[in-house]
């Protein structure tokens, strides 16, 4: 097979996007079964523990990872499912890395199988297989990162005499995550897991991801995309999986939380009184975009006392919740462009978890509340930045559009060419092509395929899939300027290509 570099040999039925940005064949996926669109989502009759679910996980945990690619193509031509994968590749994840002492570093092996699942069903069907491979090297890579500095954490059995009774389960639950108590709340989720609803028991999971400022963001991140993964993999593989978020969810440093007043669940306690003054009617509002650049002002330079009180305001004036979320957005962006960095990164990945949690959860209380909690994160954010370097001073105002080809092809690939020397050019043709064609797919398609070539770490995946999925919840005014404003964490097409290109293509073609 020739995997010479042509400019229009690029992820087979995707030739234009390759075109576009100059980048090599990927004709080598070819060689598996395409992952059909049914089969990467849900599937109603996926209810039952199959039983090679635990193989798979095995196989994950025990082969060398300079073997583990080579084995899992061949399993695949034996008829290992794409679903199959990414339920061994979550379990595997959250049995052998511990979500502390922050649900973050190794932990982004759980974090981010949403992300990759989310970049696969986003792309063509012959072309799923490529983020799931590159997060089963990386789950190698965390798990032994795990080993070394966490004496090889395990999770353990859960203490079947401890379980409180199916009528007791919740009531328990929420006891204990008010309490910060590990050893309760471990039993009473296993106890929701066995005998709850999937909704049920994520609308109290919706409230605790987004309780406490800890970790940036990462409890409200791990909390949706859980959500998401369970709902390809099916619920029959949850209580391993809430376990692990529920222990993450009790991160915390020092006392007792339930017993001081840390300034990481300040903005929770004060919202919950606040959030109650707003008006029943509040989704009756309308877009406002005035109302939109006001609040992200607020978010500039305001206290999470000032965000929040404006989201109740602007609400309580006939402002739509709509509004709220672009200026979230915007100001997430925004944030991005003044220090294109870790912690303004989480600010967009945790605003696009939140969003999620504000899209899924049917109370109406959890949904106000998350629009309060995600302004007071925002400012938080801003401030942790601050501490971080150099934040530069500029607005969401200030991208102006500039003008490039004609051509899409030429276009597309100008602007991530100049990315990595030249990204104020870059997002400003950016801007400028997408109002130029009001067609964004082939540059999204563009930057996703940039991640899968040129991503080295979990970041990479989460922000692209999180910034790229935001566009299309953006109001037609502000989305552009959002897509421009993160175009700095992007991918350009000058960087080399990472290792698991040519060791995945190599894989594919025996």
């Amino acid at each position: 097979m020739s995997h010479s570099t042509t400019r229009r040999a690029f992820l087979g039925s995707t030739a234009t996007t390759g075109a576009m940005l100059g980048l090599g064949d990927l004709g080598f996926l070819t060689s598996l079964k395409s992952v059909s669109a049914a089969e990467a989502n849900i599937d109603s009759k996926f209810v039952q523990l199959r039983p090679e679910i635990a193989p798979v996980v095995r196989l994950i945990e025990e082969t060398p990872r300079d073997r583990l690619l080579e084995d899992v193509a061949g399993r695949i031509r034996e008829g290992l499912s794409y679903q199959e994968l990414l339920a061994g590749l979550l379990l595997a994840g959250v049995k052998n890395v511990e979500p502390r002492p922050s649900v973050g570093h190794q932990f982004h092996t759980v974090l981010v199988v949403n992300s990759a699942h989310l970049a696969s069903i986003s792309s063509p069907a012959e072309h799923r297989w490529l983020p799931i491979f590159w997060a089963l090297d990386y789950y190698k890579s965390a798990a032994a990162t795990d080993a070394d500095k966490r004496r090889d954490w395990t999770m353990q059995a859960v203490d079947e005499s401890a379980l409180p009774s199916p009528l007791q389960a919740p009531q328990a639950f929420t006891q204990a995550m008010d309490n910060w108590d590990e050893a309760a709340a471990d039993t009473a989720i296993v106890g929701m897991a066995r005998y709850a609803g999937a909704v049920d028991v994520y609308e109290q999971l919706f409230r605790y991801g987004m309780r406490d400022f800890r970790s940036i963001g990462h409890k409200a991140i791990f909390v949706a995309n859980s959500w998401r993964t369970l709902q390809c993999i099916g619920w029959q593989h949850a209580e391993p999986v809430l376990r692990s978020l529920a222990y993450a969810l009790l991160m915390h440093e020092g006392n007792n939380p339930s017993e001081r007043d840390a300034e990481a669940d300040r903005p929770y306690r004060r919202n919950l009184e606040l959030v109650d003054t707003i008006r029943a009617d509040w989704q009756a509002g309308t877009v406002d975009p005035q109302a939109t650049r006001d609040l992200v002002t607020t978010l500039r330079t305001g206290t999470y006392e000032d965000a929040s009180d404006q989201v109740v305001e602007l609400l309580n004036r006939g402002v739509g919740p709509q509004a709220v979320w672009d200026a979230l957005f915007v100001a997430a962006g925004e944030f991005l462009m003044r220090q294109p960095a870790i912690v303004a990164l989480h600010g967009v990945t945790t605003t696009n978890a939140l969003h999620f949690a504000y899209q899924t959860s049917g109370n109406d209380q959890t949904r106000r509340l998350v629009m309060l909690q995600n302004a007071a994160f925002l400012t938080m954010f801003r401030e942790a930045m601050e501490g971080r370097g150099r934040v530069k001073e500029v607005k969401f105002e200030d991208l102006q559009p500039q003008q490039t080809s004609e051509s899409v092809e030429t276009s597309v690939g100008e602007i991530f060419a100049d990315l990595n020397d030249n990204p104020d050019a870059a997002a400003a043709k950016m801007l400028g092509y997408l109002g130029q064609t009001q067609n964004p797919k082939d540059l999204i398609d563009a930057a996703r395929v940039l991640i899968f070539l040129k991503g080295t770490n979990a970041h990479d995946y989460k922000f692209s899939s999180a910034v790229l999925e935001d566009y299309y919840h953006i109001s037609p005014q502000f989305r552009d300027t959002y897509l421009a404003s993160n175009i700095y964490m992007l991918r350009g097409s000058q960087l080399p290509d990472n290792k698991l290109v040519n060791r995945t293509r190599a894989a594919l073609d025996t």
